[in-house]
């Protein structure tokens, strides 16, 4: 239909319904049948006068509390808070047990800050008990998501840990509901982390982890590698992306400007990919490349943000743009480059990324692993992350830093910090210090912790608190390896400078696994604390390895989990020993490869120049796919919770499972199979 014909009959319907409106003739049904339409056609201005004469003209209609509810939820689109909050509360005291608003009022309260009414909003939905239909069930569902998320926002693991385990009660195949209830679980080291009971089974909750979350649990670069595919397949590819995600043609003329990067990232702020990086953009040589950041983050006004703003050639917040408005921006700048830093992790937009806004697209820093997208090229790296035998378990072509991590020499330390006794440490302990977030605390390293804690009677480990819940928890756990709770010692969270001076307190920082320090590893390393690591197959495993030896202590890389106990106990045993360390690696800070920031971003900018080539030439490489859903059905029936399995054990797992799963269902003969190495890899 025409433009004008269109808009003529909408003109035309919104008379005709105004009509029936005022002679009272105009049952609901056909009131939302028509508000529909027009709204389809983008006449939400009209479809909002409609509504309101019409409730004006039928204050007594039995269903005037679904139209108060529509009409709430059009305001709400508008932007018209006080009036939608307005009308959906007119639904609920029309109608008490009609839920759906309570939903949208308390999602409305949300937005204001006024989480104490939110919640009690949506616990009027728990809390009721209609007829077991589905639409009932759909509601309870979401108003105990929602009631998890508020909580787990405002610091309330427990309660929020219990929320989503009701709502899965309810519905245990709700993807979303059951990744947040396993990262709850791991941040207050709840373990078994994946704990099935009658209503939900082990399955669907491994099914479900998300790559974050398996990175804490399992050293199974496969698992990864097919997890993080499925991921995206299920949980991050929008309809919107399909039909988008066409490659770009070859340049038509030779480049005679500087590579054009971006930078994509929601922790363009006092966050750890913040601290990290940035001085890279300060450093970048602009004869080479320029500089471009795009913010998706929350607003925020600090001073890391402040100087990468400064540093940075052209600075852009997409936040407040959708993904086809955030990629046309990113297309009309004319980026050659785009650098994911984020990967899957939170606000991340993996779907604008989806869309291809750039020829040549580049995960590092944000997420240690593969992503298993298919518009991901290269993933940046060093030899010690991923060596060349690892390759095989990354979709994306492998490119190395002289050391991956880039590190700002110029952060920023308070000039003074605690005492020892004002932090609750005793004076003459040995301390081993662990301020990896609590989420990567297996029962694993816990109970070797405790070990090494039973050889050194003089020491105490120093933990980031994770709330009072969860160092309660630890203390207890203590006690029952025979550990007396009080030689755990709490830090609290504090801001950054401030807490790096706490590193001076510790003598050896104990690593965690099979996700290991990534900053705080290099946070220690600057303030001259040693730290002592395992290094495993998956790429989390292995950073804390690669800083070590980029800092000049390569024995402190350990091989397995024997070497890494013995070597914990003998240092604590002999302080001369943790002492020359301290001094090794302050004497070799200046100069070591981990702190030389110029030369990793000249390194970093060779890169970017072989990949252009590499897209001028035809050669931009294709991430490899296939069979990974194989993969991910037999890792799922495989992974042990922070399982350290030799490499000739964990590939003879696989190769038992994939010959088992062959001998039931063959695959084609042109199909492709693990034999030592995958497909394509």
């Amino acid at each position: 239909m025409p433009p004008q014909a269109a808009s003529e009959s909408v003109a035309a319907q919104f008379t005709a319904c105004v009509r029936r409106a005022v002679a009272g003739d105009l049952p609901p049904i056909e009131l939302i049948a028509a508000a529909e339409a027009m709204t389809g056609r983008g006449e939400t201005a009209l479809v909002g006068q409609l509504y309101k004469l019409w409730i004006e003209r039928n204050p007594g209609d039995p269903l005037l509390h679904a139209i108060k509810f529509n009409y709430g939820v059009l305001l709400s689109d508008a932007g018209e808070i006080a009036r939608a909050k307005e009308a959906l509360g007119d639904a609920i005291r029309l109608r008490p047990d009609f839920l759906p608003p309570y939903v949208n009022l308390g999602n409305l309260l949300e937005r204001e800050g006024a989480l104490d009414q939110a919640v009690r909003c949506w616990l009027q939905v728990v809390g009721q008990l209609p007829a077991v239909k589905g639409e009932a069930i759909a509601h309870k569902t979401a108003a105990l998501k929602q009631l998890g998320r508020v909580l787990e926002g405002a610091f309330d693991a427990a309660n929020a840990e219990e929320a989503l385990r009701l709502s899965l009660d309810v519905d245990p195949h709700q993807r979303d509901v059951a990744q947040h209830w396993i990262a709850l679980r791991q941040a207050q080291c709840k373990w078994p982390v994946v704990a099935p009971w009658d209503r939900v089974t082990r399955g669907p909750l491994v099914r479900a982890m998300s790559p974050l979350s398996l990175l804490m649990h399992a050293d199974d670069p496969m698992l990864q590698l097919a997890n993080a595919c499925q991921y995206h397949r299920k949980d991050v590819t929008h309809p919107s992306a399909i039909g988008a995600a066409g490659g770009w043609a070859a340049p038509e003329a030779e480049r005679s400007r500087p590579l054009r990067v971006g930078y994509l990232s929601s922790d363009l702020r006092d966050h750890a990919i913040g601290f990290l990086s940035a001085e890279v953009y300060e450093l970048h040589d602009r004869a080479r490349v320029e500089v471009l950041a795009y913010y998706s983050g929350p607003w925020v006004s600090d001073a890391t943000q402040a100087r990468i703003r400064q540093a940075v050639d052209r600075w852009t917040d997409v936040t407040g743009l959708d993904d086809r408005q955030a990629a046309r921006r990113i297309v009309e700048d004319g980026v050659d480059i785009l650098v994911d830093l984020n990967g899957y992790t939170k606000d991340a937009r993996q779907p604008l990324l989806a869309l291809r806004p750039a020829p040549v697209i580049v995960i590092w820093l944000g997420f240690p692993g593969s992503l298993g997208s298919p518009h991901h090229h290269y993933v940046v790296a060093d030899e010690a992350v991923i060596p060349p035998a690892l390759e095989r378990y990354y979709a994306e072509k492998v490119v190395h830093l002289p050391c991956y991590q880039p590190n700002d020499r110029r952060r920023v330390v308070a000039e003074a910090g605690p005492s020892r006794a004002e932090a609750g440490l005793p004076e003459a302990a040995f301390v081993y210090c662990c301020f990896n977030g609590t989420q990567k605390i297996t029962a694993p390293v816990f109970a070797r912790w405790m070990r090494i804690l039973g050889a050194v009677p003089h020491a105490v480990l120093w933990l980031l608190s994770g709330g009072e819940g969860t160092d309660a928890r630890l203390r207890e756990l203590a006690a029952g390896h025979g550990v007396a709770s009080e030689r755990l010692v709490f830090a609290s969270r504090m801001a950054n400078p401030v807490h790096l001076t706490h590193y001076r307190l510790a003598d050896l920082f104990l690593d965690t696994y099979p996700c290991g320090a990534h900053t705080t590893a290099s946070d220690a390393l600057w303030m001259g604390l040693p730290v002592l690591t395992l290094v495993g197959r998956v790429f989390a495993s292995r950073v804390c390895g690669s800083l070590v030896r980029a800092a000049g202590l390569p024995e402190l890389a350990c091989a397995d989990a024997g070497e890494y106990e013995a070597k914990a106990v003998a240092l604590g045993n002999d302080r001369r020993g943790a002492t020359a360390l301290k001094t090794r690696l302050a004497s070799g800070r200046d100069r070591c490869v981990l702190f030389d920031t110029p030369a990793l971003v000249r390194r970093l900018e060779d890169l970017y120049e072989g990949m252009w080539d590499d897209y001028e030439g035809g050669r931009l490489p294709t991430p490899d796919l296939s069979n990974l859903e194989v993969y991910h059905e037999i890792g799922c029936g495989l992974v042990e919770e922070a399982a350290e399995l030799p490499d000739a054990e964990y590939e003879r797992r696989y190769l038992t499972a994939l010959a088992y799963r062959d001998g039931l269902s063959p695959l084609p003969p042109d199909g492709r199979f693990w034999t030592g190495a995958r497909a394509g890899g």
